[in-house]
Formats: C-alpha cells, sequence, structure tokens
C-alpha cells in the first residue's frame, strides 16, 4: 500500500514528501499512525548510530594520517604519495578550501578529506603505494586480507551516508551494522572500541522494536 491509497496528514505530505513516507506506509500495511513512529523510531535509530560511526571514522582518518606521515616523513605526504586520479581529485578541493584561511595547516586539509576518500585509500588501486608499505600499521589487531577490509568498510560507507543524510534505515540488518563498526573500530583499537560502547545506546533502542 502507498501514499497514493490512504489520506495523509498535510504536513506529512509537504514536509515529508510523499515519495519518502511511502517506504514506512509500506512497511505498516498502510497505517499511517504506525508509519510515522517508525519515521519517529527511525530518526532515534539513526541518532543512535551517531556517537559510534564518529568514533569509526574519525578514528580511521586519524590512524591512516599518522601512518601515512611516518611513511613519507612530511605532515602534507599526499605531495610525496602515489594516489589514483580521484584522491588527487578530492585532496585538490580539499586543499582549495582550506587554503582560503591564511593560518590553514595539512591537518586541516586531514579533516576536511570525506571518509570516502579515506576508506579508498584501502582500495586494490592503493594495495603497493599505501596499504602496504603504510597504511596496515593503522590496524594492529588485524590479520585478514586488504579485499576484506575495504569491503567491510565500503559497505559501513554506505551505512552512514545513509544515517547522516536522513534515509530510512529501519529495514536493514541494524544488529549487524552495530557488531560490524565494533569489529572494524577494534581493528584499529580496543581502547577505543571499548571507549566507544561507554556511551552507546543502539542496543536500547533496538530493544524497542525487539530487534
Amino acid at each position: 500500500m502507498s501514499s497514493d491509497d490512504v489520506e495523509l496528514p498535510g504536513w506529512v505530505r509537504e514536509l515529508l514528501s510523499e515519495s519518502r513516507f511511502d517506504r514506512y506506509l509500506k512497511r505498516t500495511g498502510g497505517e499511517v499512525d504506525e508509519a510515522v513512529r517508525l519515521y519517529d523510531w527511525n530518526v532515534q535509530v539513526s541518532a543512535a548510530f551517531y556517537g559510534p560511526l564518529h568514533w569509526l571514522e574519525v578514528s580511521l582518518r586519524n590512524a591512516l594520517h599518522h601512518r601515512l606521515r611516518e611513511r613519507f616523513g612530511r605532515a602534507d605526504w599526499w605531495k610525496s604519495a602515489q594516489l589514483a586520479d580521484n584522491a588527487k581529485f578530492k585532496i585538490g578541493r580539499a586543499r582549495r578550501k582550506v587554503e582560503r584561511r591564511a593560518d590553514s595547516t595539512p591537518d586541516d586539509v586531514v579533516a576536511e578529506l570525506t571518509f570516502g576518500f579515506w576508506v579508498s585509500l584501502l582500495s586494490r588501486t592503493h594495495d603497493r603505494q599505501i596499504w602496504v608499505p603504510a597504511a596496515h600499521r593503522a590496524f594492529p589487531h588485524y590479520s585478514g586480507p586488504r579485499s576484506a577490509l575495504h569491503q567491510d568498510f565500503m559497505g559501513m560507507l554506505d551505512f552512514r551516508n545513509r544515517v547522516m543524510h536522513h534515509e530510512p534505515i529501519f529495514y536493514l540488518d541494524l544488529p549487524e551494522y552495530h557488531e560490524r563498526i565494533y569489529r572494524l573500530l577494534g581493528h584499529l583499537s580496543h581502547e577505543a572500541a571499548r571507549h566507544a560502547e561507554r556511551t552507546d545506546r543502539i542496543s536500547a533502542v533496538l530493544d524497542e522494536r525487539g530487534m
């Protein structure tokens, strides 16, 4: 059942849009009030995922940056590293943005680069130039192949983007994503994973819908 078959409140049609609300309406069998409650819960569970995703993204970024800075002997390591064209483009865009400020530093460029950029450094394209000489050292608690790690992070990148762009996630295997965040964070640092768990509300929100 879609929004064409039921009478939606005006604010839902105008502010959420029929196309956006359809997925919720279909899940609840056309029950508008239940669909609104599901929408509210989707907001709550997305908010709960924000904290652990923050820890994972910032930890990956800084762990890779530290190892690459060591490898190339400079904070702006991208000036020496052999990178794919897409990675060079993203760095150039980040540099142009931060260099508008007179006091910009390489750390400002690092902070400007997206999660997708850092995940791309784990791809096959950067295997010889980045992974082998330096990036693998960012994961002291991981001993598997680079390809599996990259695939895991690619899935997390897609999930992260859904959360940050306010997309529906209620239909996904949220307990699996919850576990994956801590598995990946644990590859970087067991201590960071334990710290992030202290304020984690995901399990409590999932329990509200018996997940």
